[in-house]
């Protein structure tokens, strides 16, 4: 009897912690999520942090691979960049980070679909997880560092400060992909950093590239920061004195960028309605 009666009470236990659990735990950590873009699955990575909870927004991070992790795992992009930053100091990550990763099938990085599917898993990202849509960041690396300037450049009021390690705005082909990336900005245009910089004028921006970078020329940022510098935008350029390509280490190494970047909040900008094409 005794035995029947605890058996009884042990159930009711695991019933009512089931569903406080339901309502109260979250998961967190990496978190393996995914979208459907016409008809095809495209998996990401989306990082939560261990204090997260519904209760408060949290600003977004939107984090862009570089030509090394192509893929359909929705894994390998957090090998590097970002992802390994905060895996060694999570304290400094009070965010939710989203990591797309784009399909090897020759789409030019976060360009056109690469495009839609980033913003798809941010958008899904920031109703999931209770995201502060005047405090969502942009950053890339290399190709995700054109990501970056794309997405800045096309979707400028989406975002409220932009961080960019060796990313590069002209046409490009990528030396591990062997993939032809547009230049952001037709070639009718007689300038196109001033363009760029017109456009993106109104947001925070901090640039990194190493002065040895083999792979973009650090005169890509340095006339992307001239440019900023010259419609007086807020913009930080570190060149990074002896680095080849990988700038993103010791850019996502330093804790003054993300107390900065977690300052910043979304302004309204005239020129920041999405380019329509």
């Amino acid at each position: 009897m005794m035995v029947r009666v605890a058996r009884k009470l042990l159930a009711i236990v695991a019933i009512f912690l089931a569903s406080t659990c339901s309502v109260f735990c979250q998961e967190t950590g990496f978190l393996n999520r995914s979208v459907r873009i016409d008809n095809t699955e495209y998996r990401y990575q989306v990082y939560v942090p261990q204090d997260f909870r519904q209760a408060r927004s949290w600003p977004v991070i939107l984090a862009l691979h570089g030509g090394g992790q192509y893929g359909r795992d929705g894994i390998s992009q957090t090998d590097l960049g970002l992802a390994r930053a905060v895996r060694r100091h999570p304290e400094r990550f009070p965010s939710i980070i989203v990591f797309p990763q784009i399909p090897p099938d020759g789409t030019p990085g976060f360009q056109g679909l690469g495009e839609r599917i980033a913003l798809a898993e941010l958008d899904a990202s920031v109703a999931e997880f209770k995201g502060d849509r005047t405090r969502i960041y942009l950053t890339g690396l290399s190709m995700g560092g054109n990501g970056a300037w794309s997405l800045a450049y096309r979707h400028a009021d989406r975002f409220a400060a932009v961080v960019v390690a060796c990313g590069f705005v002209g046409e490009f082909t990528g030396r591990q992909s062997g993939i032809r990336y547009p230049a952001l900005v037709p070639a009718s245009v007689d300038d196109p950093y001033a363009a760029i910089a017109q456009r993106v004028s109104h947001l925070p921006i901090w640039i990194f590239h190493g002065d040895a970078d083999p792979t973009v020329p650090v005169d890509v940022s340095r006339h992307m920061a001239a440019a900023l510098k010259a419609v007086n935008a807020d913009v930080q350029y570190t060149e990074l004195p002896g680095i080849g390509h990988n700038a993103w280490d010791p850019a996502y190494e330093r804790e003054d960028l993300f107390i900065w970047l977690f300052k910043q909040v979304k302004k309204q900008d005239p020129l920041s309605d999405p380019i329509v094409e």
